[in-house]
């Protein structure tokens, strides 16, 4: 399908003589046409940075529907902005299908397509523009073919991942049936998940995911979603697998819980069950879209904003976050790498030193961490967990992240030895906790940790 696309760019830029780029809605690169001369001005930095990175950025997104092009049914031109990146007009063909918008082809104008008449108000299109139009429109019902096929791939995803033990079996050959189907899927080609959280599903009009090598599936799941219980467990055993015992809860300072924001659930083919870089090529490329990283619509605060004190707790969220399971060759072990995936994305959304993206096998102590349910806080750690604690929170886990030595903590925080020393000595007494202690100290170090999950 996408030597469709491809073929159908290369259409329009013959037709009107200027190279032609197809994006989807969320400004992801499909196809681009040829790009002839030696002329470095054919190009800008913005046309250069969609091709090389396969996506435009955020800022370049808001500039560019700021002129209307996601309502818009008739070419748009959009003039240049130099200060902006954008050294050459544009004209803008809106892809829809339906009434819906699917994507954009984009003209660069290196003056020739000035006097182009678009149409509109009462004005009949020039009949190149008329005729792009038509293949933009024959793009966007491949577009809304691709998007249904996508749709119906995902709800049978979803579907598994959320399936109890009998009938997990019936639903992975559902699912397995659709992908050979779809896109050719054969047996025991290895596969894992990557979840990505936050995931805005704010917009039930949004474009398809991108066509990535190996990305075959994808589906929104809320982050606390039950996790179907292992072979011979009940129900009560179910409860508690995998920290569903938290879901709706808040976590420390009332702040709410990963288990309340909805998640990404993407199911990646691999090359071998070990080689899991087509996982992190996918998780790096979801992890740009601008549904990405965004809050539940409740108590949305802007992208990236921190939502508490430096490193302390309640601590700053990072703005998106991506964990990959351990991968399978087996359907039917798709709910166990779901919960790895977001059980690593949880950890990475809360441990920066793991990195936007993390794998379940590199999370060390996270491992054990993340598969604890929610239950409230220590009693013992409970006040230290308050924002008005923040300092001394962030002070005890640094401490305990440098194995109790002093000096490497002082360092690391920046602070005078005598300083920590009566940081350690509040913390103490608020509460109750000898720092001289091993299992003092382990609970203490354990509950700072859980608490930012």
């Amino acid at each position: 399908m996408r030597g469709d696309y491809q073929q159908l760019v290369d259409e329009i830029s013959a037709a009107l003589g200027a190279p032609a780029t197809l994006e989807d809605r969320d400004f992801g690169l499909i196809a681009f046409g040829a790009h002839e001369g030696d002329d470095d001005e054919v190009m800008d930095p913005v046309r250069t940075r969609s091709i090389l990175q396969r996506r435009s950025t955020a800022a370049v997104r808001a500039w560019f529907e700021a002129f209307g092009i996601a309502r818009a049914r008739t070419a748009l031109r959009i003039p240049p902005d130099p200060a902006a990146g954008v050294f050459k007009g544009r004209i803008c063909l809106p892809v829809r299908h339906r009434g819906i918008v699917h994507g954009y082809v984009w003209l660069l104008d290196d003056g020739h397509l000035t006097d182009l008449e678009l149409g509109g108000r009462g004005a009949p299109a020039d009949p190149r523009i008329a005729q792009a139009m038509e293949t933009a429109a024959r793009i966007g019902a491949l577009l809304a073919d691709e998007a249904r096929a996508g749709s119906e791939l995902g709800d049978l995803l979803r579907e598994l991942l959320v399936s109890q033990p009998a009938g997990r079996a019936a639903t992975a050959a559902a699912l397995h049936e659709a992908l050979r189907d779809t896109l050719r899927f054969t047996p025991g080609v290895p596969l894992t998940v990557v979840a990505v959280l936050p995931w805005d599903t704010s917009d039930t009009d949004a474009a398809p995911l991108p066509s990535l090598p190996g990305l075959l599936a994808a589906c929104a799941l809320p982050a606390g979603s039950p996790a179907p219980p292992a072979e011979g467990a009940d129900e009560a055993d179910a409860a508690a697998q995998h920290g569903n015992g938290h879901q709706g809860r808040s976590g420390a300072g009332g702040r709410p819980s990963s288990a309340a924001v909805p998640a990404l659930a993407a199911l990646v083919r691999l090359r071998s069950a070990g080689a899991l870089t087509p996982a992190h090529a996918v998780a790096e490329h979801l992890l740009r879209s601008p549904r990405a990283g965004a809050a539940p619509a409740e108590g949305r605060s802007p992208r990236g904003a921190s939502r508490g004190g430096p490193a302390g707790h309640p601590s700053p969220l990072r703005p998106g976050a991506a964990g990959i399971g351990v991968g399978t060759t087996e359907l039917t072990d798709l709910p166990a790498t779901w919960r790895e995936a977001l059980d690593a994305a949880r950890a990475a959304r809360a441990e920066p030193r793991l990195g936007p993206i993390t794998q379940w096998d590199s999370l060390g102590p996270y491992r054990m961490l993340t598969a604890l349910p929610g239950i409230a806080p220590d009693p013992a750690v409970g006040p230290l967990l308050s924002p008005a604690h923040a300092e001394l929170a962030r002070t005890a886990e640094v401490f305990l992240d440098c194995a109790g030595q002093a000096s490497r903590t002082a360092q690391a925080l920046g602070i005078h030895r005598q300083t920590l020393y009566y940081r350690l000595g509040r913390v103490e007494k608020l509460t109750g906790l000898d720092l001289a202690d091993g299992e003092h100290r382990l609970l203490l170090h354990m509950a700072l940790k859980a608490a930012r999950l």
